[in-house]
């Protein structure tokens, strides 16, 4: 087989990308579910809408702060986390467990619904509302596409764990 330069250049892209999707079991979601009581589905639902599931994932924002990993943890959080826990955020079971407890403040302060949800993401509640939508949508999109019984039964448990009410009926 020849190797173009193009050829080349693809697959080094791909082997560059590939260690940005790990495998969902690896993000830990069901013990971080478990420390702070918290649907594991729904932190894997939040992961998607951060993320995609990419563990180096930066976002710079408009307000000079910038979001990083998984759960796009925003630098805000650094004095809090302090310089070793923000340093250990590449790691995604770490970042999701962060994720986790950062929703789970959110969570004391609104109780267990789509604006806890919407908090994770934004202190502006038309904001908190758009997130919550898309966090809706994607539970939605995916709790619902099982089509072996066994996983059906999963994803059931799993929603009876997320909030009830609807995003926008906030």
């Amino acid at each position: 087989m020849k190797f173009t330069l193009k050829r080349t250049i693809a697959i080094a892209a791909i082997l560059a990308i590939l260690p940005c999707y790990v495998n969902a079991g690896e993000f830990c979601f069901e013990e971080a579910g478990r420390l702070y009581n918290i649907s594991p589905f729904l932190l894997w639902s939040i992961t998607k809408v951060e993320s995609n599931f990419q563990t180096n994932a930066i976002n710079w924002n408009r307000n000079g702060t910038y979001d990083y990993g998984a759960m796009q943890i925003n630098s805000s959080w650094y004095a809090t986390l302090g310089h070793e826990r923000w340093n250990m955020l590449g790691d995604p079971c770490m970042n999701v467990k962060v994720g986790a407890w950062i929703l789970a403040q959110c969570i004391a302060r609104h109780g267990y619904n789509w604006q806890a949800v919407g908090c994770y993401n934004s202190a502006k509640k038309e904001n908190r509302d758009r997130y919550a939508r898309k966090v809706h949508a994607v539970i939605t999109r995916y709790g619902k596409t099982a089509k072996d019984p066994k996983k059906k039964s999963e994803i059931i448990a799993r929603e009876s764990a997320i909030p009830t009410d609807e995003p926008g009926s906030l």
